[in-house]
């Protein structure tokens, strides 16, 4: 039975380390030399607009990484309308990774890539990644979002980014719940952290309303805890497509994971919706 940890508690280290504490992180991330810390800058906006990834959970993530004995990178890619390595100053993560001495790897402009090939996808065929995301284990140190196209953007959603290429936009036409379920198919999240320290709610991912949630949702499996988020915010796992057919395909299990921790419903809030 997959564990999902559920943490009420001010923004601060403590907080996630009491998630990670839940959850076997650590066997999750034994066979792997290296950690991907992949976080979410889909905009320049700051994390306490509840947009970005907050430097304090990318830093715990970081410390226990590190105490693993393991090299741990921050990566993210641009994406059509935001430049990364301007995001990673604006959101304030710069500063946290110069005092802790992590480098932050804008993978757009990697020159070893490689194709994964998608199978029994719902959309793509392939997909183009650095090499190192496939060499290294990745958290998935996302947002607590409401999401206009998709309904959240959790874990699962946060792996959009995974992706090279600047020019995303063209996958939408695709179907964004599908393209996130082909990308978590062939690439899963070794470990999920999904912040919620302030989320946001409304017309998310960029421009909906900051919401001061306190609070942290962990999984080693990235279905359960994509599952386990949408319950905190008010929405049935099963209405969030990319969800549901994740769990169909066996990424993972979003019903009857043990949740660890205060529970959902120590957190739960109605979100309001775009």
């Amino acid at each position: 039975m997959s564990k999902v940890a559920v943490v009420k508690g001010e923004r601060s280290l403590e907080t996630v380390y009491r998630a990670l504490d839940h959850i076997p992180y650590r066997e999750a991330l034994e066979p792997w030399s290296r950690v991907l810390v992949k976080v979410n800058f889909i905009t320049t906006k700051n994390w306490a607009t509840g947009a970005t990834t907050d430097p304090v959970v990318v830093e715990a993530v970081i410390n226990r990484v590190r105490d693993l004995g393991k090299e741990v990178l921050v990566v993210e890619s641009d994406a059509q309308m935001t430049n990364a390595d301007k995001a990673v100053v604006a959101s304030g993560m710069k500063e946290t990774l110069d005092r802790v001495g992590v480098e932050f790897v804008n993978m757009r402009h990697l020159e070893d890539e490689t194709e994964l090939p998608v199978k029994n996808g719902k959309a793509l065929n392939n997909i183009k990644v650095a090499r190192m995301a496939t060499d290294s284990a990745i958290v998935s140190a996302a947002k607590l979002k409401t999401h206009t196209g998709t309904k959240v953007t959790l874990g699962m959603k946060n792996m959009f980014g995974i992706l090279t290429t600047k020019w995303k936009a063209r996958y939408h036409v695709h179907g964004m719940d599908k393209v996130i379920h082909d990308i978590n198919l062939t690439l899963p999240p070794t470990l999920t952290v999904i912040d919620g320290f302030v989320a946001m709610e409304g017309r998310g991912p960029v421009h909906g309303k900051p919401v001061q949630m306190n609070t942290i949702i962990a999984s080693t499996d990235p279905v359960a805890a994509d599952a386990t988020a949408a319950r905190a915010m008010g929405i049935n796992p099963d209405t969030v497509d990319h969800i549901r057919w994740a769990h169909e395909s066996g990424i993972g299990q979003k019903d009857d994971a043990q949740i660890l921790g205060d529970g959902v419903e120590a957190v739960k809030r109605v979100f309001a919706r775009a």
